[in-house]
């Protein structure tokens, strides 16, 4: 069987020679398959001694952190998961803080610290606000990975200069490291490395490596002994063994189930019968075929016969309907619940009754603004989903969009999506962007960069001047130019055109749209709609006529005050 990320944990805490423990500490190792796709959670937190409720704010702290984390999307980066989390978390003290007596008072509220690690596959991924502090054991080098945000008003005066509960407001520090077998992570409160130097926790940890409670214990025994004053708190993690797949095994994990037979018209297969062959191309087969158990019209779609020995192909085929669960838009292809055991390899969805944008294009070659403009905010819709969980679809193009009987738009097809969860698991199998028709795919990618939301963005801008004028804005060239120099000369083709009735605001909005430099598109899909409907103030203001076409009396009417004042204030003078 394929190796798994293992650890050996140890924890100790003590109040110290205070009256109350204001720390709290935690460790969550979940089962799969969330120990593959969200890894395992560290938490450190330390009440600040001023307030009589912070020990309050740590518990909750660490507490909401290795719950909620692994409510979050499995989709999303481990980023965006624990700072969703720690910011939530945030915006719940500081409220209760607000709600207290002490709401002028931000030492006395539900403030503390907190540092934070996420192990995933074969990284650590490092959170951290407040004067906690991460260590990195590697050999014998205790290396600090975190910063104390603590201000220094004289030389033996200072504050935390953030932390969590303060204010509305979170910055967290974040970075993420790769990790060896045999690492070891040491998490402390300022009441251990303020009394206990670097060599003599190096020296105790190596002491008592069998037992890591033994060395947490022993590490906030010897702080106690060098007379710390405050709460004594010590976690360590050490990386036992780390995931180690390699192709073969994974391969044979994703082939458990058989590859299904070329289906025919009336066959049964699985309890579907199978009506017709829709589509037929070098990644899969797709087929129209009937549930016989609820009678509805569903697709089936089978792996490609050329491709079933290829593991990077099949586990884009498997992810296809991974994301497709999960995922919940009225804009994108929905799966179908399967109630009943699957005996093949295949993904079945709904069935979409219409046609693809494609064919809508060749039946509607002149349509009205206001229909392109209801289709796009359809397909903007299914995005923005795909965005809200951090995936790229990265193959938007009028055959990948259905619209069917009723109008509704679906985006369809994921077998090139990027999901940034996905992407921090450690794989032997190769992953690359496999992207789709070239004169739909943004610049961005043609010079080897990563592609982020406003690559999606580009592949619907280019879709909507396509509906509009039949033509592409930058024909063929986008795909020959290899080099941002060639980009950069890229020559925009207007929409505008003397037959065609359309505002001339609508060309800029779509020329923003489309720019080479992923930079100057729009930020937020929410923009691009918005000016769809609205001329942008910065268009019109840049179209505008000059004072002189508009307003020739007012014009030399202004010219006339100016030369009279110049020429009162030369008399004067003179």
């Amino acid at each position: 069987m394929p190796s798994q990320l293992k650890i050996s944990a140890g924890q100790h805490t003590d109040k110290g020679r205070k009256e109350i423990n204001q720390d709290f500490h935690g460790v969550y190792i979940p089962k799969e398959p969330l120990l593959t796709s969200k890894g395992i959670a560290i938490a450190l937190a330390d009440g600040i001694s001023t307030s009589n409720v912070s020990q309050v704010a740590s518990e909750t702290a660490v507490k909401s952190f290795l719950t909620d984390y692994f409510c979050t999307s499995e989709a999303w980066s481990v980023k965006k998961s624990a700072e969703q989390v720690l910011i939530a978390t945030n915006s719940w003290l500081h409220a209760q803080t607000r709600q207290s007596e002490h709401r002028y008072d931000k030492d006395k509220g539900y403030v503390c610290t907190l540092s934070a690690i996420v192990i995933k596959s074969t990284t650590a991924h490092i959170l951290h606000v407040g004067d906690s502090r991460v260590y990195r054991l590697r050999g014998n080098a205790l290396e600090q990975l975190t910063k104390d945000h603590r201000h220094w008003v004289s030389q033996d005066k200072s504050h935390l200069s953030r932390a969590l509960g303060i204010s509305e407001e979170l910055e967290i520090d974040y970075h993420s490291l790769p990790v060896e077998q045999g690492d070891i992570f040491l998490l402390v409160t300022d009441g251990i490395y303020e009394y206990v130097d670097p060599d003599r926790l190096i020296k105790l940890i190596r002491e008592n490596a069998a037992d890591l409670d033994q060395a947490a214990q022993a590490i906030t025994t010897q702080a106690y002994a060098q007379g710390s004053t405050d709460n004594l708190t010590a976690q360590l993690v050490r990386v036992d063994e780390l995931p180690g797949q390699d192709a073969n095994a994974i391969y044979q994990q994703m082939t458990e189930l058989p590859f299904p037979p070329l289906l025919e018209a009336r066959m049964m297969f699985d309890g579907y019968q199978v009506i017709r062959e829709v589509h037929a191309s070098s990644r899969s087969h797709v087929y129209l075929a009937l549930d016989t158990e609820t009678n509805t019209q569903v697709i089936i779609k089978t792996p490609s016969i050329d491709l079933r020995g290829d593991p990077a192909y099949l586990e884009r085929f498997l992810m296809e309907e991974w994301i497709a669960r999960r995922i919940n838009s009225a804009y994108v292809l929905k799966p179908c619940l399967q109630t009943r055991k699957r005996n093949y390899l295949y993904i079945v969805t709904e069935f979409i009754d219409g046609q693809t944008l494609t064919q809508w294009m060749i039946d509607n070659p002149k349509p009205n603004l206001e229909t392109v403009r209801g289709i796009v905010e359809q397909i903007a819709k299914g995005l923005q989903a795909f965005h809200r969980k951090e995936m790229l679809h990265q193959d938007l193009r009028p055959e990948n969009i259905m619209i069917d009987s009723t109008g509704t738009v679906k985006i369809i097809d994921f077998g090139s999506t990027r999901v940034a969860g996905i992407m921090e698991i450690t794989t032997p199998i190769a992953r690359t962007d496999l992207l789709g028709t070239a004169q739909y795919t943004a610049p961005e990618y043609f010079i080897g960069e990563s592609g982020t939301p406003r690559s999606d963005m580009f592949s619907l801008g280019v879709i909507t001047y396509q509906m509009l004028t039949g033509k592409l804005p930058y024909g063929a060239q986008v795909a020959k130019c290899r080099t941002k120099a060639a980009q950069n000369n890229l020559i925009y083709d207007s929409a505008l055109h003397d037959e065609r009735e359309m505002p001339a605001w609508i060309d800029d909005v779509i020329r923003k749209m489309v720019h080479p430099n992923p930079y100057k598109r729009y930020e937020e899909l929410s923009e691009f709609l918005y000016d769809l409907r609205h001329p942008n103030k910065a268009f019109l203001n840049k179209t505008r006529a000059p004072l002189l076409e508009r307003n020739p009396v007012l014009f030399w009417k202004g010219v006339s005050f100016i030369l009279a004042v110049i020429i009162a204030m030369l008399l004067i003078r003179y």
